[in-house]
């Protein structure tokens, strides 16, 4: 089910304010440095605020929140943020954790240097025939401009696919890629996935934010039988696309 808070709400606003406390404590006790890209930072930082709210603790976003009771949800050893696998393995080897929220300095500012690169060179291409849809659905990633053509195209008729937001309810109430057909939250992806089920063999488009999250989802649709799953890179946070608001 699809857990819905109000983001404008007093109660949420005075958590989020608290969590931003908290990611800055991390940041400061750790030497860490903030992800440059703020949309990300703000999007983790909400997305633990919604945990703390249902659940009374910070558990990761990026990740399905397992267990109906507090028992089972310690029992099944939900990712606590700042996480076990961000501290151990995944900041000291890769520079940044999943949710991409925490990074060293030296990850930090060479993303930066990545990002104002990645936005000076991007272009748009239009116009893909029928066979080249296919086969950019049969990427294991694609880019926000080959997303674009895609839609172009199932508009169309070219091709069928569906596109698949996978972060939560407030991200996608707040701002969204227009022709997004269903949105299934990671911190519930198992029973909101039931939504698609009997889908397995049409192909997919997932996407969060940065690309963690719905890559996250890829494998794990991928492990469920469906047939083909692509991952926006980088995420909603670089589509130049139309995009829409609000609830339906």
């Amino acid at each position: 089910m699809i857990k819905k808070i109000d983001t404008n709400s007093e109660e949420f606003q005075t958590e989020f304010e608290l969590t931003k406390q908290f990611t800055d404590k991390v940041v400061k006790n750790f030497n860490f440095a903030y992800n440059p890209n703020d949309e990300v930072n703000e999007s983790i930082q909400m997305g633990l605020a919604r945990n703390k709210m249902i659940y009374g603790k910070r558990y990761c976003p990026c990740f399905m929140v397992i267990g109906e009771t507090k028992e089972e949800q310690k029992t099944a050893d939900n990712r606590l943020c700042p996480c076990k696998p961000a501290l151990e393995k995944e900041i000291p080897e890769s520079g940044n954790c999943h949710c991409g929220i925490f990074c060293t300095p030296e990850f930090a500012e060479q993303s930066a240097k990545e990002e104002d690169l990645h936005d000076a060179i991007a272009t748009h291409s239009r116009g893909i025939t029928k066979e080249e849809c296919e086969q950019l659905l049969l990427k294991q990633e694609v880019n926000s401009q080959e997303v674009e053509s895609l839609l172009e195209a199932r508009d169309l008729g070219f091709v069928k696919f569906n596109l698949i937001d996978t972060r939560e309810w407030m991200e996608w109430v707040g701002t969204r890629i227009k022709g997004t057909d269903y949105l299934i939250p990671t911190t519930s992806f198992y029973q909101a996935l039931e939504r698609v089920d009997d889908q397995k063999d049409t192909p997919v488009i997932v996407y969060c934010l940065s690309g963690s999250r719905s890559a996250y989802c890829q494998r794990i649709m991928l492990d469920l039988g469906y047939k083909s799953v692509a991952n926006l890179d980088y995420g909603i946070s670089t589509y130049q696309g139309e995009r829409e608001s609000g609830e339906e």
